[in-house]
């Protein structure tokens, strides 16, 4: 709260914020125009109907664009595409030796991969949203539960829905950018957590609420709230914690000049890996279930497949998710963080681990704490990830839970840098206020 009343006081800060404010209602704006050719009434009864809010593929694509999905509105795709699009692009430097090429040329290869991943966001866009006119088109959208919600649906009806659908992708990445250049915090992750919250505290009060207020359970929204407030805790916790490791620099003569001498550290995260092993895992898991929505009811495998793999309760489903989390902790960590070119990078500017020697003896040190951090980070992961599920298990809440292990992260996690780059714009302008407590500060004395 001091870093935001800080940063109101000061002109460009201001400034900046009104900017991102002023982007997040005309995102939220777009959220709830239809696209052409949808009957907004009758999707709005279909969202109605719509029990739940699942972690699957459906309902992380609907999580991530603020019930644009749901809804077919020309932002209906939300950041997915682009979030896609940038996890690819870091896959790929392991495989196509001139993406890894790129990464290591610093600022100007990072600019060409920036372009990588917007000619790939827009062809991911193309991709889902025919995925979501179709599915509409046929009611699996809605599980069957809807029917007419494009009432003209010949063939240039769904193309201008599919053009729109990706012209609002392209517009959002681009809102996005503004908001990192003019603005405070990243942009894309700033629209992810406006997303979240836009349908949080309305989920949250249905908990106790209920329907006009009498099928509600305010002890059920009671406990919801309390163990809420103690797992933000906890992810805050852990994700501030480091693991240092300490670094010497021996001193080195360049020209008439000595550089060097110095001790630092490396900063390691517990969860290096972030919120993409939920993501993944819960992509993957659901790609069966749409694949089965397609299949004929009546099927054994169609039967099966909604049983265990549909119902986030079920055992297939949990023990699935969970090996899937650890997979992903350990193989995410392994491709962004190369621990032989940071052992190299060390080498080359005469840095060493006290005890240890430089090159490949870091490296194989470096992967040993990297290896006991992911295990503590998939532990925690898994603890984050499955206690919504065990919430609705004890509760009896029907997988109406207004926040599960992913949106948990995200808002943790985009809350943390935000506010951290808001107070370290704040300090430059008037850093005396973060040195001198209960004192004024007065431009030049």
């Amino acid at each position: 709260m001091r870093t935001l009343i800080q940063a109101f006081r000061t002109k460009e800060l201001r400034n900046k914020i009104l900017f991102v404010l002023g982007m997040i209602i005309i995102y939220r704006i777009g959220s709830y125009i239809p696209a052409p050719g949808v009957d907004e009434t009758v999707v709005n009864n279909c969202v109605t109907q719509m029990s739940g809010n699942s972690e699957n593929f459906i309902g992380l694509v609907n999580l991530f664009s603020g019930g644009a999905m749901l809804q077919l509105s020309i932002f209906a795709l939300g950041v997915m595409p682009y979030i896609t699009a940038s996890i690819v692009i870091q896959l790929l430097r392991v495989v196509i030796p001139r993406f890894e090429a790129l990464h290591k040329e610093g600022q100007s290869g990072e600019a060409k991969l920036t372009q990588y991943t917007r000619y790939l966001t827009i062809g991911l866009a193309l991709l889902q949203s025919s995925t979501i006119v179709v599915t509409a088109k046929s009611g699996a959208l809605f599980n069957y539960q809807c029917s007419g919600i494009i009432p003209n649906d010949d063939v240039w009806t769904l193309i201008v829905m599919v053009l729109v659908m990706t012209g609002g992708t392209g517009l959002i990445m681009w809102m996005a950018e503004l908001i990192t250049e003019k603005g405070i915090g990243q942009g894309m992750s700033i629209l992810i957590f406006l997303s979240i919250c836009s349908g949080f505290l309305p989920q949250l009060w249905n908990i106790g609420w209920g329907t006009n207020g009498t099928d509600g359970n305010w002890a059920k929204f009671g406990i919801v709230t309390g163990v809420l407030l103690a797992i933000m805790i906890f992810v805050n916790y852990v994700e501030l914690s480091q693991r240092r490791i300490p670094v010497q620099y021996t001193r080195r003569m360049i020209g008439r000049k000595m550089y060097g001498g110095s001790s630092t550290y490396l900063p390691l995260k517990i969860n290096m890996s972030g919120v993409i092993p939920p993501i993944f895992a819960s992509s993957i898991l659901a790609i069966p279930t749409l694949i089965s929505q397609f299949g004929n009811a009546e099927s054994g495998w169609v039967q099966w497949i909604n049983t265990n793999l549909a119902n986030t309760t079920s055992v297939w489903y949990i023990c699935l998710y969970a090996l899937m989390i650890v997979f992903f902790t350990f193989f995410y960590t392994e491709i962004t963080f190369n621990t032989d070119e940071t052992a190299d990078n060390m080498k080359q500017y005469g840095g060493f681990i006290p005890g240890i020697r430089a090159g490949n003896a870091t490296a194989r040190y470096l992967k040993y704490v990297i290896n006991r951090l992911n295990t503590v980070g998939a532990v925690y992961l898994l603890f984050v990830a499955l206690l919504p599920t065990v919430l609705i298990m004890a509760l009896n809440l029907n997988a109406n839970l207004p926040f599960g292990g992913t949106t948990i992260l995200i808002i943790a996690g985009v809350g943390l840098d935000t506010l951290r780059q808001a107070k370290a714009q704040t300090e430059q302008y008037q850093y005396a206020g973060f040195l001198f407590d209960n004192t004024s500060h007065i431009e030049g004395k």
